[in-house]
């Protein structure tokens, strides 16, 4: 798909509009409102529901791993801040963990609803003992980490990009903690400029490291996602090194 490019027309059909246009009522606010009027009439929202994925974030794991071929057979994957399941949807269905050949383990403080081939647990992924427990979950070590969190947006855009930023370099620490060798990492964060440090660390621990914007992602949206493949394997940690 071509980037900025979202599908289904123009919305306007013989010269009238087709649009659903909301009113603000009741105690709706105006912003609330422009978000239900975008929601009714995002194309991405109504091809999810018709093909009975959880959110529209499911086509941009669909698009990412169609361009690079992340999600295969009988891999171990975790999906970080995995609510409402719709990566965990997709991860399940690329990975067959639902015939036993691979597993997917979601995680979020949210609850969701069960999803076939997804062992789901209501955890904070920053728990220090968060990354033995996924490896237990998973019976070793995971082939790749995903992740779509955001922090929720204050409507300032620098305050909103350094959250989504920060929340994207404690989900490459975890990531590191849990991959095996060769492993990958994606992650959702914001055009911005402030990313040094995540990329720093990404440059480190993986041999490639790209961004890419789905054609998923809203036009207007400073959305972006960082893929970094090819884990060079966990680090000794200081309190090892200093072992004689």
């Amino acid at each position: 798909m071509t980037a900025g490019k979202t599908g289904g027309g123009s919305g306007r059909e013989g010269g009238r509009s087709l649009k659903t246009r909301v009113k603000t009522a009741g105690k709706r606010s105006v912003s609330s409102t422009r978000w239900l009027q975008r929601q009714l009439n995002d194309p991405y929202v109504a091809r999810a529901k018709r093909e009975g994925y959880r959110s529209r974030a499911a086509f941009k794991l669909i698009e990412i791993d169609e361009k690079y071929k992340l999600l295969k057979a009988g891999q171990n994957i975790v999906d970080l801040g995995a609510a409402p399941g719709g990566w965990s949807q997709i991860a399940a269905q690329k990975v067959g963990s639902a015939e036993g050949r691979g597993k997917v383990v979601g995680i979020d403080l949210l609850d969701i609803e069960p999803i076939a081939g997804v062992d789901f647990q209501v955890m904070d992924f920053l728990d220090p003992t968060a990354p033995d427990r996924l490896k237990e979950m998973l019976g070793g070590l995971a082939d790749g980490v995903i992740s779509d969190m955001a922090a929720n947006a204050t409507g300032h855009k620098k305050t909103d990009h350094l959250k989504i930023v920060a929340i994207a370099e404690l989900a490459a620490h975890f990531a590191v903690e849990v991959l095996k060798p060769g492993g990958y990492f994606l992650a959702k964060v914001l055009q911005g400029g402030t990313e040094h440090e995540l990329l720093t660390l990404l440059k480190r621990d993986f041999a490639t490291v790209r961004h890419m914007k789905p054609a998923a992602s809203r036009a207007d949206s400073a959305e972006l996602y960082v893929l970094a493949t090819g884990f060079r394997g966990a680090r000794p940690r200081a309190d090892d090194e200093m072992q004689p």
